[in-house]
């Protein structure tokens, strides 16, 4: 080396010329470099993005099986290779032999879906009853009312009841005495279920009222409480009759008669009739009833209802005087079921 190079003076030229030579190479290698990063960056993202998409790729596709008709552990069987999942419904048959069975399935079989996918399946549960329960000593109607409530919307009934046939017995009317077939039997078809029920003590004799003279507030009372049936015929108040008043009664040979037998009665109305309240006769045609049941009269105003009586009847033709307000609407229920309406006017 010579010496003059290693004078500071040519040191530092040496270092420039260098530094220079270096910064010209990186400028000439800098465009191949952003392209090589540039080609990485795709290669990774490209990699990244298959990858996520394997990762995430969703469930196979499968068809439903169709287990309608099949048992319930069958059905799961068969749902749990294609990897479907049950939610169970359960539902009230008229057929025994169904319980445990799949009714019907959503979606509905050959259905294309993405496994893991939840399937309805609506499962029986057999019938209501199995058996027939034991009725005796139960009112009648509260047995009717409570056997068409459990079978509300069945096409076929597992049980019905056949025409009662009617006893006098000391319990209560309409007690049932007796029943056929017995507690206890199995049902495996529709069952008529027959039934005997008291009509009460039928040769029992009450007192029949004298009516004649009372004014409608004191006849309410009377006939709420007594065991006769009046049937009541009106007219307009003659001259000399007193208004809103029993003018007249049928004359019976005997103070006593059998309970709730028919006695007829006349009414005198008012020849006006004041302007906030009215006296009439409320009259309806009902069924012939077994036994005397209960009926109670109400009028009803801008949605409030008053009870005007309450009274034990059996049916047929009905006359109950009544005093409410004028263009009220009067309700006759029995057994709480409304079976008659009329004006007051």
């Amino acid at each position: 080396m010579k010496l003059e190079n290693l004078k500071p003076k040519n040191i530092a030229e040496n270092l420039k010329n260098e530094s220079e030579k270096t910064i010209s190479a990186l400028n000439q290698n800098k465009k191949p470099f952003l392209l090589v990063v540039i080609l990485a960056l795709i290669v990774m993202f490209a990699i990244c993005w298959i990858t996520f998409f394997a990762t995430v790729r969703g469930p196979e596709q499968v068809m439903v099986p169709n287990v309608e008709g099949k048992d319930l552990t069958t059905a799961l069987l068969e749902m749990q290779v294609k990897e479907l999942y049950p939610k169970i419904q359960l539902k009230y048959t008229d057929n025994p032999d169904d319980a445990g069975k799949i009714l019907s399935q959503n979606p509905e079989s050959g259905s294309i879906v993405k496994a893991g996918r939840r399937i309805t399946l609506t499962v029986s549960r057999g019938t209501i009853l199995d058996h027939v329960e034991n009725y005796i000593g139960q009112n009648y109607d509260d047995v009717k009312i409570n056997l068409q409530t459990m079978f509300t919307g069945s096409t076929r009934p597992l049980i019905v009841l056949a025409e009662p046939s009617y006893k006098a017995d000391q319990s209560d009317a309409g007690t049932i005495l007796a029943q056929d077939p017995p507690e206890g039997t199995i049902i495996s078809n529709p069952v008529t279920v027959k039934l005997i029920v008291s009509r009460g003590p039928e040769f029992e004799n009450t007192r029949v009222p004298k009516i004649t003279g009372l004014d409608f507030k004191q006849l309410l009372q009377t006939i709420a409480s007594s065991k006769v049936v009046f049937d009541f015929t009106a007219h307009v108040a003659d001259s000399g009759e007193k208004e809103g008043t029993v003018t007249s009664q049928q004359e019976l040979s005997s103070q006593y008669v059998p309970n709730y037998a028919r006695v007829t009665a006349e009414l005198a109305l008012p020849k006006k009739q004041k302007d906030d309240e009215v006296l009439g006769l409320f009259t309806a045609q009902l069924p012939n009833y077994p036994y005397a049941v209960e009926m109670t009269l109400e009028a009803s105003k801008d949605g409030v209802r008053e009870q005007i009586i309450t009274l034990k009847h059996t049916g047929g033709s009905v006359t109950i005087p009544y005093i409410a307000q004028k263009d009220s609407e009067l309700i006759l229920s029995v057994a709480g079921r409304v079976v008659a309406r009329q004006s007051a006017d």
